[in-house]
């Protein structure tokens, strides 16, 4: 697997920054997955685009916008009715996914190019997130695997629990480096790590 250069680029300092009176309250680390594909069904066809996903992914998606699993190489959600993100640390996942589904079921967009991942944990996580998204992130409103679809000033954001204190949150590429560095900003004051 070949690489992919960082777009956060000298904006990616690992250390501990802000009031690290009690410890790092927010974690900050940059996924690498090899592939972030969207599936989209057309109307009347989430079956086989959920069949799709299963056979390639073995994840098994409820067609449910926000539902989602996710295992530790793999996950998926529903981001909108029709639509999910599947993220895996494999590459070429969205080739089989387009082999597994026919074009007259749906469509399959390989994004693995233009999107970056950006994993946030700790135990201030949902009170940072909060500063930035109009979304409640307790895990009774956003449980474990469920993923949102929102935007923050224009930068679009898929978000998905991966833990009870972390999240996973896909930008596209061209904003990485300034989300970044307004999640490091905005969790100066709980104490920031970036791993």
């Amino acid at each position: 697997m070949v690489e992919r250069e960082s777009p956060i680029g000298p904006a990616y300092r690992p250390g501990s920054y802000g009031n690290l009176t009690g410890g790092p309250g927010f974690r900050l680390l940059e996924l690498k997955p090899g592939s972030v594909v969207e599936v989209v069904a057309w109307p009347g066809s989430e079956a086989t685009a959920l069949a799709a996903i299963s056979a390639v992914t073995g994840l098994a998606l409820a067609d449910t916008p926000g539902s989602g699993v996710a295992t530790k190489t793999r996950s998926a959600f529903g981001f909108a009715p029709r639509k999910w993100l599947v993220i895996d640390q494999a590459e070429g996942t969205g080739a089989q996914l387009e082999a597994a589904m026919t074009s007259a079921a749906g469509s399959v967009t390989d994004l693995s190019h233009g999107r970056t991942v950006i994993r946030v944990s700790g135990p201030r996580v949902e009170w940072v997130l909060a500063k930035l998204f109009a979304i409640d992130f307790a895990l009774a409103a956003f449980p474990m695997s469920a993923g949102r679809a929102t935007a923050h000033h224009e930068v679009f954001a898929q978000i998905q629990r991966s833990g009870e204190q972390q999240f996973d949150i896909v930008v596209f590429r061209s904003f990485a480096r300034s989300f970044w560095k307004t999640l490091c900003h905005l969790a100066e004051e709980v104490g920031c790590e970036v791993v």
